[in-house]
């Protein structure tokens, strides 16, 4: 067993790792020590001078579902007031930070490694913000808790860019938060610092770093559901379940046309590192609530050969194929892009299917992060 020390654990016995005299953290649950000791409050007791804390999607508290946060004033915990970060970004997101009147910026969430989670575009926003106002920003580190020896998906196509993505980068991306922020400022240039997580290593898996599992959102559980996420993710994009509204969400996947040749099927492809059962679920909210659908679930026995992309897109093309009648893409009421483009970070993926073709050669082999990252800086052997 390996023990890391997150930045927020170091900045906690070191203060002067820090500089600010009037500092907001950006934070969620998972910001927290190893001992489950919320962090804003050991930061407060180390004498770090926080003076407002904000919150990204799913609140500050972590309460609220996917596209929504919470809109509290003062956490009842530390006094603090509370300032909600969620869908602003440019002048909006400015105004919301000149208006809490600190000068340094402290991120403290974790990550699962996938380009469309957004807690890494909330970053990126207030990066930007920072260097707008003049602002210093810190990231306190963490593990990427899917590893950082692999990266898989293609590359973010600028076009789509938006809430779920802003920058090129892959599907599965296989950097730490740090990591993130030291690439993405080369276009911003802010006064940022990153507070390392000692002891981590990129092959190192979440289970060996000594480190609590805090749920980062309300649907993410489990370690396994991040490993599986940077795939079944994609399926928010389809009119198929994701597993929202029950106790395995991305884990199961269904919908009420699926039949038995789907589980059959998927295990006949024998992809890396994973097995299907065919299954039958009943949505508690979301796509299909209160319908039992059949789907399959993920079994993933060998975490270092799965592949969460492939995986997906194969799942896909399989369900396209056996059920092109019923199988469609999620429908917001809304013009283009659809929202699996935005996921993706292009068309390709959609079109590809439509056209009734296989999508797996839009997938690029996956390789290690710093054959994407043009220059980017690694932290972590």
């Amino acid at each position: 067993m390996s023990y890391v020390r997150t930045g927020v654990e170091r900045l906690a016995a070191d203060p002067g790792l820090l500089h600010g005299d009037r500092i907001g953290l950006i934070t969620n649950p998972t910001g927290v020590l190893s001992d489950l000791t919320p962090g804003a409050g050991a930061l407060r007791a180390a004498g770090v001078p926080l003076t407002a804390l904000f919150g990204p999607e799913h609140g500050i508290r972590g309460t609220a579902q996917a596209g929504f946060s919470e809109r509290e004033e003062i956490d009842p915990s530390t006094g603090l007031p509370v300032f909600d970060t969620y869908d602003k970004d440019g002048s909006a997101l400015d105004a919301l930070v000149a208006s809490s009147g600190v000068d340094t910026l402290v991120f403290d969430i974790s990550d699962i490694g996938t380009r469309f989670y957004t807690y890494i575009w909330t970053m990126y926003d207030l990066i930007a913000s920072a260097a707008r106002l003049g602002l210093r920003f810190a990231v306190l580190d963490r593990p990427n808790p899917i590893g950082g020896t692999i990266a898989e998906g293609p590359l973010l196509d600028p076009a789509y860019a938006g809430s779920v993505g802003r920058a090129a980068i892959p599907v599965r991306h296989g950097l730490t938060a740090g990591e993130l922020a030291l690439l993405v400022n080369r276009s911003f240039g802010a006064d940022l610092r990153v507070v390392g997580a000692e002891g981590w290593r990129r092959d190192l898996p979440f289970e060996a770093t000594g480190l609590p599992w805090v749920m980062p959102s309300v649907n993410m559980p489990t370690p396994e559901t991040a490993l599986v996420y940077p795939g079944t993710g994609l399926f928010e994009g389809t009119n198929l379940s994701e597993g929202r509204g029950t106790t395995r969400p991305f884990e199961l996947i269904g919908a009420p046309y699926l039949d038995d040749r789907f589980a059959a099927g998927l295990n006949g492809l024998g992809l890396p590192g994973v097995r299907f059962r065919d299954t039958w679920f009943t949505p508690t909210f979301h796509k299909h609530a209160g319908v039992a659908v059949r789907g399959v679930q993920l079994h993933v026995h060998d975490r270092e050969t799965f592949r969460p992309v492939l995986t997906a897109l194969s799942m896909m093309h399989l369900a396209r194929s056996l059920h092109p009648d019923d199988f469609a893409w999620r429908d917001d009421g809304e013009s283009e892009p659809y929202f699996i483009d935005l996921l993706w970070g292009s068309d390709s993926l959609r079109r590809r299917l439509d056209d009734g073709g296989d999508p797996a050669d839009l997938c690029p082999p996956p390789g290690h992060p710093e054959t994407w990252l043009d220059g980017g800086t690694l932290l972590y052997p």
